[in-house]
């Protein structure tokens, strides 16, 4: 693990795990229900809209917009201390799921509801690659 990185960094169990395999490769997988063909976040064992327990992993766009977002002025944790102000962002991907990151590549005020958004990527550890979201102009 890289000591000079000072953010809290996932956890993975075994219900997550083929998420962050994937973010590693720079690459967002999701679950899909093969019954209704909701694609959810986060992941489950079974369906939240038809308990079905059949499922697969796709490959998401990493296409979306802002769904919602907040601006972070104080600092609630000292690894974040030289970022503030940062923007955390719920973003509603193409494929529908809702995915909370953040926004970087534009000032915090420039930020707003419905602009569209793709994934980059922050290559953090050997072991952790973040999915951020950066607007599309």
């Amino acid at each position: 693990m890289d000591v000079s990185y000072q953010k809290p960094l996932p956890q993975p169990n075994a219900d997550d795990r083929f998420f962050w395999d994937g973010c590693k490769k720079h690459t967002l997988l999701f679950q899909k229900c093969r019954n209704c063909g909701l694609v959810r976040w986060p992941p489950s064992i079974i369906c939240p809209v038809c308990y079905s327990q059949d499922t697969e992993v796709i490959e998401a766009s990493g296409k979306g917009k802002i769904y919602t977002y907040a601006i972070y002025h104080q600092v609630y944790h000292q690894g974040f201390r030289d970022e503030v102000p940062y923007v955390t962002a719920v973003i509603e991907l193409e494929e529908g799921p809702h995915f909370l990151s953040n926004i970087v590549g534009c000032e915090p005020d420039n930020v707003e509801c419905d602009i569209p958004v793709e994934v980059v990527w922050e290559d953090i550890t050997p072991e952790f690659s973040l999915p951020k979201f950066k607007p599309v102009l």
